[in-house]
C-alpha cells in the first residue's frame, strides 16, 4: 500500500488524482489530526476528509500544510494528471 492518498478533483473529462502524504508526516511528527488541524485553523474533519482523498485542500492550505511540516508542496501532495507529466 502506498503512503499516498489518492484524490480525484474536477467533473470534467481532464479529471485530476492527487495523491497525498499527510498521515505520513503527521506520525513522523508524533501528532494528531486535531494538533495539525489546530496548527492550520481547521476542522479536524478536514483533515480527516484530506487524508481519506475525499477532499481536495486549496493552493493556501496545502501550502498551509507544508509549511508545517517544513517541506515542499510536492513533497506531500502528487498530481497524476497524465496532462501534467
Amino acid at each position: 500500500m502506498s503512503a499516498l492518498s489518492s484524490i480525484t478533483s474536477g467533473s470534467t473529462a481532464g479529471r485530476i488524482q492527487m495523491k497525498n502524504s499527510i498521515k505520513v508526516f503527521r506520525a513522523k511528527a508524533n501528532i494528531t489530526q486535531e494538533q495539525l488541524a489546530n496548527a492550520l485553523g481547521v476542522y479536524r474533519q478536514t483533515i480527516i476528509a484530506i487524508e481519506k482523498s475525499k477532499y481536495v485542500p486549496s493552493l493556501t492550505l496545502a501550502f498551509k500544510i507544508a509549511r508545517h511540516f517544513k517541506v515542499n508542496v510536492e513533497e506531500i501532495f502528487e498530481c497524476e494528471d497524465a496532462d501534467l507529466k
